[in-house]
């Protein structure tokens, strides 16, 4: 029997001799006509920037002094030291389902839990994972789902892969849940999806009147509490705990005022066991670092210990509101706590104020669609328990002088 012989390189196009075991691999060649199958991505950027839409990767970090006015660290804890004892591993090495799983995930685990009044609570890798996972898993084709017209990407993402029936209603419009809830009552299951504390407007939904309709149309009350964890509610437990809510899931980050990495949900141990076997964005991912799970214990209990970090962040805030409504800022209407909207004309009005202000050292990018609704173009300012009286003074100056 003749054994073939595979061949690479030049000796597969018909030399007779075969190619030497240490020869380079070559990368593939272009067609003759220099085919780029990739050359309609510079189109639709050239429409973005024609739009006032486009963004661009930053090259460096924000400059040394630059005040920062635009992060989600509300309390100040991301430029806390890392605690270099407790022994945690750097990487869980798999999936948790796999043996990625560590003690100190399950310890982080349990403190969430415990800081919410949960009966247990489950990492993911991210805000964004948390949330599509969560809502893909849970809703399914028959179901309906009710989401507020603001909901994060990361939710309405989750919504859309469920396959249910997706009911988007008026921002913070609770009569229009209802009706939604009324219209889908012959569906196999009912959804209310909303956010706590809205990332960009920073208002809040009436919840416990979402609670009551959730309750009367046997329907199931997701609430992402991302923004709100950690500056509201007793021991910081967030809005829901602060106006006696308890949803059916809760959703919050490591990543804003925990200041590491991450993100959970939190519920019921039957919601913790089907997400573990049901969450994709769970199940199909490395588990988090077990060294910022553990972190997380010591920010966790910190953060629910600081009243006086709470405290001195509604203080900022009412400096830096008052101070910029004092200049004439379209401050959103509605808007609270620590997230400041301010409304500009367009896209290329918020881009141009905010490389004014980068000129007199602070940092707050220009937050434009789709990240908020067509015309609402806008500077998120943010304040941070970690700002100085004198930042506070400087910020308002440089505003100031923005404006003229």
């Amino acid at each position: 029997m003749r054994r073939a012989v595979l061949r690479t390189g030049p000796a597969a196009q018909g030399d007779g001799m075969p190619a030497s075991m240490d020869e380079a691999p070559r990368p593939p060649s272009s067609t003759p006509e220099g085919v780029n199958a990739l050359r309609h991505l510079q189109d639709e950027l050239s429409e973005l920037d024609r739009a006032g839409l486009l963004r661009t990767p930053a090259v460096t970090a924000a400059g040394p002094g630059m005040l920062v006015l635009c992060s989600n660290d509300y309390l100040g804890y991301a430029a806390l030291p890392w605690l270099s004892e407790g022994g945690a591993a750097s990487g869980a090495g798999a999936s948790r389902l796999v043996s990625g799983t560590h003690e100190a995930h399950l310890m982080a685990e349990r403190e969430l839990a415990a800081w919410l009044g949960m009966e247990a609570a489950l990492l993911f890798s991210s805000g964004y994972a948390a949330n599509v996972g969560t809502v893909a898993a849970l809703a399914r084709p028959g179901d309906v789902i009710v989401s507020d017209a603001l909901n994060h990407a990361s939710l309405i993402d989750g919504c859309r892969l469920s396959g249910a029936a997706i009911e988007v209603v008026r921002h913070l419009d609770a009569e229009a849940v209802e009706s939604a809830l009324v219209r889908g009552r012959g569906a196999r299951r009912r959804w209310v999806v909303t956010e706590s504390l809205f990332s960009m407007d920073g208002d809040s939904p009436d919840l416990r009147y979402l609670r009551e309709l959730c309750d009367r149309h046997d329907a199931a009350l997701v609430v992402d509490e991302a923004h709100a964890l950690g500056i509201h509610g007793p021991r910081g437990a967030g809005l829901c705990s602060e106006v006696g809510v308890r949803p059916d899931v809760l959703i919050g980050t490591l990543g804003k005022s925990i200041g590491l990495h991450g993100a959970f949900v939190a519920g019921s141990s039957t919601l913790r066991t089907y997400l573990w076997n049901r969450a994709r964005s769970f199940v199909f991912s490395t588990g988090i670092s077990p060294m910022v799970a553990l972190a997380s214990v010591d920010r966790v209990r910190r953060a629910a210990a600081d009243d006086a970090g709470r405290s001195r962040l509604a203080t900022v805030t009412r400096q830096l509101r008052a101070g910029l409504h004092a200049l004439g800022a379209p401050l959103l209407p509605g808007s609270s706590g620590p997230i400041l909207p301010w409304l500009l004309k367009s896209p290329g009005a918020a881009v141009e104020m905010s490389q004014r202000l980068a000129r007199e050292g602070i940092l707050v990018q220009a937050i434009r669609p789709p990240t908020v609704p067509a015309g609402t173009s806008r500077l998120r300012i943010t304040a941070s328990a970690s700002l100085a009286e004198a930042d506070v003074e400087r910020a308002l100056a440089g505003f100031r002088e923005a404006l003229r």
